[in-house]
């Protein structure tokens, strides 16, 4: 493979995913070509979590400085009984979780996540973004891939030595890159849960009710056997985002979906009466499926590699889909660059090293639903643990998670 090259990587999807990971390459020497298939990037849903694992890397990319003025800094992380909205636990964030972890644990809206890393692409003249471009086909050689895309009546193709799956539950690239070179990529499929969403502003009646509950600067979670609901501010607090979720019927293979809302309102029976304010006030309430995509194989040996929801699609009940997707991809631009003499086994190396953490993660997740949905002497029993468990335990707790940091790999 010529040099130059050698030097160029693809991405499809110009998410959180794919526009960390056109950085990080740039940082270390890479021309990025990225291909969108939307005509204009738009953030699709509302709210996100970013914990100390994941804004630790934005700093490390000149991301998170322009994401702080628009983004918020939560005191603590709060679980609350849904039906007598007493406290059960209070994990402390703010001040003392940047101490602990070494970064801020930051809520934002998506649009403002996204803004801030397109505010660092633009300053990369080797990142070229081409929207209104699905990638169609991909062929592979020995030494490099090519992308090719539609943009009209025009195709456009990309080439370089690694082509990157950014693009999400609905992967175009997974399903192309199935049949290429023997691997085996897994398919989403939908996990049951439906997420129910809905912003509301500070100042509105639904905002007022939200601020009444007196979790206005935290991120809260409301548990219940039906449904939990996890609330917080974003946009510097004059937004609140709230997000419900239950079991529910398939509804739509994409973002958002029409469901029954008498669906979110018999889960809900039995919650304190100023929930259900909240949650009457708020709507209307847009539905989204919750698709999941099992780990399988995440690269292919001749120059394919799949990261954040395309490889691995979670639920979001470990609020770390976004994390997990900006630990993989400068991950994985790190490992590229360590080993370039080796594309090959540098893929390997990086999906070896990012599997257990991801498993880790997804088996939080599973965890977190089957304690919030608890009910009767298993609720009990809950609510028991975290009351005699202090703030600093369950900190210490999340250690693991949010203390994580990219490992060195020494070559033998």
């Amino acid at each position: 493979m010529d040099d130059t090259r050698s030097r160029q990587v693809v991405i499809a999807g110009a998410g959180i995913a794919g526009l960390t990971a056109a950085i990080a390459f740039a940082e270390r020497g890479y021309s990025v070509q990225v291909f969108e298939q939307a005509p204009r990037l738009e953030a699709a849903g509302a709210g996100i979590q970013l914990s100390p694992n994941a804004t630790r890397i934005l700093r490390q990319l000149g991301v998170l400085d322009r994401l702080l003025p628009a983004a918020v800094r939560p005191e603590a992380v709060v679980l609350k009984d849904a039906r007598t909205l007493r406290q059960l636990a209070r994990v402390p964030l703010g001040q003392a979780g940047k101490s602990r972890w070494g970064a801020p644990y930051l809520v934002a809206h998506r649009a403002d996540v996204q803004g801030a890393l397109m505010a660092r692409v633009v300053e990369w003249p080797d990142i070229k973004i081409r929207t209104g471009a699905r990638v169609g086909k991909i062929s592979t050689s020995p030494h490099h891939v090519t992308a090719s895309a539609e943009i009209g009546q025009e195709t456009i193709e990309g080439h370089g030595l690694l082509l990157v799956g950014a693009d999400g539950v609905w992967s175009s690239v997974r399903g192309l890159a199935g049949s290429k070179g023997g691997a085996v990529f897994a398919a989403s499929h939908f996990s049951g849960e439906l997420a129910w969403r809905a912003t509301v502003a500070a100042e509105s009646p639904a905002g007022q009710a939200f601020a009444a509950l007196g979790a206005a600067d935290c991120v809260t979670t409301f548990l219940h056997p039906g449904f939990h609901m996890v609330a917080y501010p974003v946009s510097k607090g004059r937004v609140f985002n709230l997000a419900a979720f239950t079991r529910g019927e398939r509804i739509a293979e994409g973002w958002a979906g029409h469901a029954d809302p008498a669906i979110l309102g018999k889960a809900m029976r039995g919650t304190a009466q100023a929930l259900g304010k909240l949650v009457a006030l708020a709507g209307p309430w847009t539905a989204f499926p919750i698709h999941t995509v099992e780990q399988s194989r995440w690269t292919n040996p001749q120059g394919i590699a799949l990261i954040g929801d395309a490889a691995h699609a979670m639920t979001p009940f470990a609020a770390q889909g976004a994390a997990m997707a900006i630990e993989d991809a400068a991950m994985l631009a790190k490992t590229m660059a360590d080993f370039p003499a080796d594309p090959q086994q540098s893929l390997a190396i990086w999906e070896n090293l990012r599997r257990p953490r991801v498993e880790k993660v997804r088996k939080r997740g599973a965890l977190n639903r089957l304690a919030w949905h608890a009910r009767g002497p298993v609720a009990l029993a809950r609510n028991l643990v975290l009351a005699m468990r202090p703030a600093e335990k369950l900190a210490a707790d999340l250690d693991w998670l949010y203390g994580w940091e990219q490992a060195k790999v020494i070559r033998r």
